[in-house]
């Protein structure tokens, strides 16, 4: 049974293509997430459909903190906010343990936050499968390709087919 969880805290376009090359993943939704605690403030996210005995939430978390600012409150936190958006109590502890076990991966104090899923809003057709669709564009080579190949080296296993080597 596939389970639903978001993540922001970098562009969606690259959030999108973390998460579209992980075993276990089922489809990425990219748009724009608000916290049920916030309804009006939507940031720059995506929605995972997973299945757990493939991947666990645990994994999902790491290669979301290791492929974008996760230690930093920089200046475009508000439209890049890092967050683990949960659809329940159970989810939320989860979400919470794996953050809370992985800090010590990290030479400084995570930002990310652990908030209830409130709304999604997608993108237009245009920007959906962004990386899928243009991986040779400059912003895909600049930005996305050394994710893929970070999250490759980090999570290997995890990975759904081998990138040729980053020069």
């Amino acid at each position: 049974m596939l389970q639903q969880i978001g993540f922001g805290g970098g562009c969606h376009w690259c959030t999108e293509a973390v998460f579209q090359h992980l075993k276990g993943v089922a489809k990425v939704h990219q748009g724009w997430i608000a916290a049920k605690d916030n309804p009006d403030f939507f940031s720059e996210a995506v929605l995972v459909h997973y299945d757990e005995d493939i991947i666990p939430l645990a994994v999902l978390v790491k290669a979301h903190l290791i492929t974008h600012s996760s230690t930093s409150q920089h200046a475009m936190r508000e439209k890049y906010r890092s967050a683990v958006y949960v659809f329940d109590d159970c989810q939320k502890r989860k979400a919470h343990d794996c953050l809370q076990q992985l800090q010590p991966e990290f030479d400084q104090p995570l930002v990310t936050q652990t908030m209830d899923f409130g709304a999604f809003k997608s993108n237009t057709d245009f920007f959906t499968n962004y990386y899928l669709n243009k991986p040779e564009a400059p912003f895909c080579e600049r930005h996305i390709q050394p994710k893929l190949f970070l999250l490759q080296r980090s999570l290997g296993s995890y990975f759904k087919e081998p990138l040729d080597s980053y020069e």
